[in-house]
């Protein structure tokens, strides 16, 4: 069943019109008014008014929700981020709750990583497959209890897909969307901040990929909080789950009050340094046959042979065989130092990746962002796995005029002192090794 989420936030219209100059196909929306309604099929997070009031300039649509992606100034979001502390609203990531006598079965058919091991009070990078061993969502993996879960989601419907599962195998568990909205604080500021929150005996145990909740992560007397110390970035961070969306206005001011001596800053999922440190996005990086071996996850979180049931694992132990894992790897590709994309040879689109100098077509370049750690652009996509990396290789833009050559890489990237620029390629190399 639907959560039943704020009505004043469901029912608040703003007037928005697309950007002149946001990249064809880039779903960007912007908060300039015109005469057009903004619908109310997009739904509002508890923090949509003051991402509003804080300068939010583009939003994109995530779960059906409005999620912002900046705030008009990319280089303060980024030095904030990387040097300070950053204020995303990431309420779009919907929780996905399984509860009952079957829900560490149904959780486990869901994802192709073994949780029989992970403990309560633990994240997990859990990704989902369908019968065909293709991602269909790599959410994070919340275990309140033994009979108690929640997906963290990325962008596509999880709840509906959970109650068919559930109804296919007569399972005892409800499923619903929890009055659930994450609030992520990143940084290397960020344990200050929260600490300041919080107070030290209640975050200093918190391991990378752990969480906690109950009367010590309440706020202010009443806002009740599951404190993570995760977040979508390679920085230090935590992710407040928000417990009761009425009081979303209050949270924010509360987290900006207290960050105000950290110089904390409004911002949104940074692409500058999540292709920096080479994370995956669902739905922006995945193609639509991406299998889960094609991730590049350890065993741990992606094993076919492995011996509890789940969702794709005859198709992944097939693919496992006939190609020895799989033919396309995700992949990094550092641009020459000269190359210069403009905004018609991007426009939010997969580009081809060949080799360099001939019409052999590797894959797709999915995601792209000029890099201010490297001082050049840096790319990711799927291409084929036989490919090493140091290849010379060509990206074609979307014009089909403009020709950009570079280097494939391992990821996350590594500078000139050999140095990574992050944790890993998505949250599975997040340091979940108590998971």
């Amino acid at each position: 069943m639907r959560s039943t989420r704020g009505s004043s936030a469901l029912g608040c219209q703003r007037q928005f019109r697309t950007h002149s100059q946001a990249p064809v196909g880039s779903g960007i929306i912007t908060s300039t008014p015109s005469a057009a309604l903004l619908s109310p099929r997009l739904r509002k997070s508890p923090f949509y008014e003051r991402t509003l009031a804080a300068g939010a300039t583009d939003f994109t649509s995530y779960n059906r929700m409005l999620m912002p992606l900046g705030y008009g100034d990319p280089t303060k979001e980024y030095e904030a981020l990387t040097k300070g502390v950053a204020i995303w609203d990431v309420a779009a990531e919907r929780q996905v709750e399984i509860r009952g006598r079957d829900a560490f079965e149904l959780a486990q058919l869901c994802t192709c990583r073994d949780l029989t091991n992970v403990k309560a009070n633990i994240c997990a990078y859990a990704v989902m497959c369908d019968d065909d061993g293709v991602v269909i969502n790599d959410p994070v993996l919340l275990k309140l209890a033994d009979d108690h879960f929640w997906l963290s989601i990325a962008d596509s419907d999880v709840l509906l897909w959970a109650k068919a599962l559930a109804w296919a195998r007569g399972m005892d568990v409800s499923l619903r969307e929890p009055d659930v909205s994450p609030l992520a604080v990143q940084g290397p500021k960020s344990i200050d901040l929260v600490t300041d929150l919080f107070g030290a005996d209640v975050v200093d145990p918190i391991k990378y990929f752990h969480f906690r909740r109950g009367k010590d992560t309440v706020l202010d007397g009443d806002i009740p909080i599951t404190l993570a110390r995760s977040g979508w970035s390679p920085e230090d961070g935590f992710e407040l789950y928000l417990e009761d969306c009425s009081k979303g206005a209050r949270l924010w001011d509360i987290v900006m009050e207290a960050g105000e001596k950290y110089g904390i800053t409004p911002g949104a999922p940074n692409q500058q340094r999540r292709v920096e440190a080479g994370m995956l996005s669902f739905g922006g990086d995945t193609l639509a046959g991406t299998n889960a071996l094609e991730l590049g996850l350890p065993k741990r979180m992606c094993d076919p042979f492995m011996k509890p049931d789940f969702v794709g694992k005859e198709a992944l132990q097939r693919i496992a065989h006939r190609e020895g894992g799989s033919r396309r790897a995700f992949t990094g590709i550092q641009f020459d130092i000269d190359a210069a994309f403009g905004a018609t040879d991007w426009s939010g689109q997969h580009l081809p990746v060949y080799v360099e100098g001939t019409d052999n077509k590797l894959g797709y370049m999915t995601a792209f962002t000029h890099s201010p750690r490297f001082q050049r652009h840096l790319g990711l996509g799927f291409i084929t796995k036989k490919v090493a990396a140091g290849t010379r290789v060509e990206v074609r833009g979307a014009s089909g005029a403009a020709v950009f050559g570079g280097v494939t890489s391992k990821l996350p990237f590594k500078g000139w002192n050999e140095e990574p620029a992050g944790r890993g390629t998505t949250h599975a190399a997040e340091g979940e090794q108590a998971a």
